[in-house]
């Protein structure tokens, strides 16, 4: 092992908490930095993939996170018009073979939080950070902490530390969380409906909430990023018929939206930094590269940063421990920004040839071999090796 270092923590979100856990469990000293009252997760469901349950793994969380989570064997879409499917990914057809783990992020937050609470690490809540330069933590409130070794930002998209500019994307979703209804759809799979490129609706089951016992969903709808407030004024009544008349099985998760207030707008960028890091500063997670949701990786990408810049600093201190993980994450990440930036025009765009060369040539391609085989590493996260020159997940 290196030196042990002074560590600072910025954002307690999935690639944070996991950092801080990973780090202290190499005896660093840790500080987290999170600007709620209390840490608390952001969002609706989720799927960790086979390479982020093994992170999990790591920490001691991937028993809980099971516990809470819902496996799903299958991504299955299909187009309203015609009904013909136009997505299908297996994780693997075998019994007990891997899965995806699709969960609410508040349990997932819960099974990393009490494993970060099992360690000997500092939280500082109600620290909303402004600055860090010289080692050194700047609060909103004129507070200063530190000095330390090295400072971790993973706050996320909007972090105040990262200099990533990124390109927006014509499309987002609104997102919310219902009870899994009485229906025909599998809980096994990830059941997806698109009409063209310019409605997607989905339907993630996604287990049980933490003292909750009831089976949730996590509910999906494509909107152009600017129409939410057309999508307030039109009405939840209008939406239900429309979604229910495209999709007739969504109808017992849409009955249960009575407001707009349950429905999340979530907004997606494009970009990531090409240098994460400066003297003293590292950025992982969406403070280091930003992507849509549609390859279902944004949470994985900050567990396997996190992984990753705890083994470079095993081996190597200061600069050069940042270089290494930059250098270990860098053709994972390219490769995974480069297939979402492809995929999601076909899934979430105002396009009419791109659905059409979805359905007619690309969909069927995938499902000639090696098509299916490659779809699964896809999702799976391990197409190319996460931990390039540190090791297995």
């Amino acid at each position: 092992m290196t030196k042990l270092c002074s560590i600072a923590i910025v954002g307690a979100g999935v690639g944070g908490l996991t950092a801080a856990a990973l780090l202290a469990d190499r005896g660093h000293r840790v500080s987290v930095f999170d600007q709620f009252d209390t840490p608390q997760p952001v969002g609706s469901g989720l799927v960790i993939q086979p390479i982020g349950q093994a992170v999990l793994d790591h920490i001691g969380a991937g028993e809980t996170a099971r516990t809470l989570g819902n496996p799903i064997q299958r991504m299955l879409g299909h187009e309203a018009d015609n009904g013909r499917n136009v997505l299908n990914v297996w994780y693997d057809k075998r019994a007990g073979g891997q899965f995806g783990l699709a969960i609410h992020r508040a349990s997932l937050f819960e099974a990393i939080y009490q494993a970060v609470q099992q360690r000997d690490i500092t939280t500082h809540t109600k620290a909303r950070v402004t600055d860090a330069r010289s080692g050194m933590i700047h609060l909103a409130d004129g507070k200063a902490h530190g000095p330390f070794d090295l400072i971790v930002d993973s706050a996320g998209a909007g972090s105040p530390l990262s200099p990533l500019k990124s390109t927006p994307l014509p499309y987002g979703a609104i997102w919310g969380t219902v009870d899994w209804p009485d229906t025909d759809l599998p809980m096994t799979n990830l059941s997806q409906c698109y009409r063209r490129a310019d409605r997607m609706i989905g339907a993630l089951p996604i287990g049980k909430l933490p003292g909750d016992d009831t089976p949730k969903a996590a509910i999906f709808w494509s909107l152009p990023r600017d129409s939410h407030d057309a999508w307030v004024k039109t009405g939840v009544a209008a939406w239900r018929a429309e979604a229910t008349a495209l999709w007739p099985a969504f109808a017992p998760f849409a009955a249960q939206v009575e407001g707009p207030e349950q429905m999340t707008m979530a907004r997606y960028a494009h970009g990531t930094l090409r240098k994460p890091w400066s003297s003293g500063l590292v950025h992982i997670g969406d403070a280091a590269h930003k992507a849509s949701p549609q390859l279902g990786q944004g949470a994985n990408m900050a567990l396997l940063d996190a992984l990753a810049l705890t083994r470079a600093l095993d081996v190597a201190s200061g600069d050069a421990a940042l270089a290494l993980y930059t250098k270990a994450r860098r053709w994972h990440v390219m490769a995974y920004q480069a297939m979402s930036a492809a995929f999601t025009p076909q899934y979430q765009s105002d396009s009419r040839w791109l659905p059409v060369l979805r359905d007619r040539l690309l969909y069927p391609l995938s499902q000639v071999p090696p098509g299916p085989s490659a779809l699964t590493a896809i999702v799976c996260g391990n197409m190319l090796p996460p931990l390039r020159g540190l090791g297995r997940v």
